[in-house]
């Protein structure tokens, strides 16, 4: 068990970008019996419309009409993952909701599959959704690689998030100084830059001074942002 672990890690992890990661990742999905495989990294911003990475090994046509009916926003697996670390098996004949998507995926050779999303320290969330064109995934093979799964979640997010993070959020990596948090802890509980001032003792010039260089670091737009986005990454 732990040499596969090691050699799949060691095969993953040293990939220098992210589509070589997901090519290798996608290699261990067919070793575990899955046809297709795809990664979806959800960051913690924007608050409102939280932006999404993805990569995927899906047909063609089926990228082209998941992104055109957004399915996204009503595909079960995406909906699970947000609300839960626990794995989800799936397939189309047995799933009662949703059966224009299940019958839609099953039309482009999406029949079964697995799926399970981890979060990390920085509010950063993956999903790893594993599927095939066979008909369904048995209580037995499952037992069987469960825990190979479950442990390829873990990799291929800590792998594929830091190398797409760089690109899409670079703000994640943001180094804040001791009293830079101090001041957005404040912020975040309401208190203004004179409150601020008295209760650090310090000048409110020296607050905005502060607030000022966080706003740059995390490309915010005012302090409340700025500081919504630090406890988001956890910063604070």
């Amino acid at each position: 068990m732990f040499s596969w672990q090691e050699q799949q890690m060691q095969s993953m992890l040293s990939a220098k970008s992210a589509p070589v990661l997901f090519n290798a990742l996608s290699g261990v999905a067919k070793q575990l019996g899955f046809d297709y495989c795809a990664y979806d990294m959800r960051l913690p911003w924007p608050v409102a419309e939280p932006k999404v990475v993805s990569l995927n090994n899906y047909p063609t046509t089926w990228q082209q009409r998941y992104m055109q009916e957004r399915y996204d926003k009503i595909d079960p697996t995406v909906a699970h993952g947000r609300h839960s670390n626990l794995p989800m098996v799936w397939s189309d004949k047995h799933v009662a909701s949703n059966r224009s998507f299940w019958e839609d995926a099953r039309s482009h050779g999406l029949h079964a599959g697995w799926a399970q999303s981890c979060h990390d320290a920085k509010g950063i969330s993956g999903l790893l959704n594993l599927s095939r064109s066979d008909d369904s995934v048995s209580h037995k093979e499952l037992r069987e690689i469960s825990l190979k799964l479950s442990w390829l979640v873990g990799v291929a997010h800590e792998g594929l998030s830091l190398l797409l993070i760089e690109k899409h959020m670079p703000e994640a990596a943001t180094q804040l100084t001791s009293r830079e948090i101090e001041v957005l802890r404040w912020t975040a509980d309401g208190k203004t830059s004179g409150e601020v001032s008295e209760i650090m003792n310090i000048t409110d010039r020296t607050v905005n001074f502060h607030i000022s260089n966080t706003l740059k670091k995390l490309n915010a737009t005012n302090k409340t942002a700025a500081a919504i986005k630090a406890a988001r990454l956890g910063i604070l």
